[in-house]
């Protein structure tokens, strides 16, 4: 199982490689609860890359805090890789940040309304590199789905941050 020293872990290296580089991030994360933002804002010397992180946990979080159009989301449904990735250019684009990175999915211990599966999510970033990807962890464990829905965000930006 995940835990907060995976957490700690990822953020260090990618806080050390945002640093580096002069980029800054944002997040937005639903069903990993403010864990990604919290590991990131965990490391001493956060502010010279973080810029902030929203938990739009629900329709009425994502309509005040990122402001998304109804437009936008034509289409689209929660818990989506699609929607992942409007969530991670959204928050790039409101805190002006190099980039974003989005957590969507049902931690359980019941799947969601979009009839996806308790440990499923999907996460999504916004930058240089802009991809998706869907994480099935087969586990109605909440708290540990939790745990590995943030790492899986947190490993796929730090991934792109290895590959430029």
């Amino acid at each position: 199982m995940a835990d907060w020293n995976d957490l700690t872990r990822l953020a260090a290296e990618i806080g050390g490689k945002l640093k580096a580089r002069g980029e800054t991030l944002a997040v937005s994360e639903t069903s990993s609860g403010g864990l990604v933002s919290a590991a990131m804002l965990s490391i001493g010397g956060a502010s010279a890359y973080m810029r902030g992180g929203v938990v739009p946990y629900s329709q009425w979080s994502r309509d005040g805090f990122l402001r998304i159009e109804r437009a936008d989301l034509e289409g689209v449904r929660s818990s989506s890789e699609p929607y992942a990735t409007i969530l991670a250019a959204t928050v790039k684009e409101r805190v002006k940040t190099d980039w974003g990175l989005a957590e969507t999915g049902a931690a359980g211990p019941t799947g969601n309304r979009y009839g996806d599966a308790s440990g499923h999510t999907c996460v999504a970033i916004a930058g240089a590199i802009s991809t998706a990807r869907t994480l099935e962890t087969a586990s109605d464990d909440r708290e540990a789905n939790m745990f590995l829905f943030a790492v899986e965000a947190m490993t796929l930006l730090n991934e792109a941050l290895d590959t430029l």
